[in-house]
């Protein structure tokens, strides 16, 4: 019971980090974004979208991210909400991804 809580912890820390970076690397919408970090991570991060949308909700708060509707044109199908990452996001990923390394790096030291 003990490591569940100290895995879920870790886990939730960094999921910021993993949202921005995904879209860094392109434009997504929330189930794509869920399978890509399910993907990227052999399944260890499978989040479930009650879970990721309160996390794009804070960063679009933050302004890293905004979001936009794709009307697919000429097509019938359902509008989706794709998010992007901005500039200030983009800072904040940049000093995120730092932050990140000097805490493995030492973390390592003593594990």
């Amino acid at each position: 019971m003990i490591i569940i809580d100290i895995n879920r912890q870790l886990k939730k820390g960094v999921l910021e980090i993993i949202v921005l970076k995904i879209i860094n690397e392109s434009d997504v919408y929330g189930y794509e974004l869920i399978k890509s970090m399910e993907s990227a991570s052999d399944g260890y991060f499978s989040l479930k979208e009650g879970s990721l949308y309160p996390i794009l909700y804070r960063l679009e708060d933050k302004k890293f991210i905004e979001s936009y509707k794709n009307n697919f044109e000429g097509e019938r199908k359902i509008p989706r909400k794709y998010y992007r990452i901005t500039e200030s996001g983009r800072k904040a990923l940049n000093e995120m991804l730092k932050a990140w390394e000097e805490l493995n790096k030492h973390v390592h030291m003593i594990i």
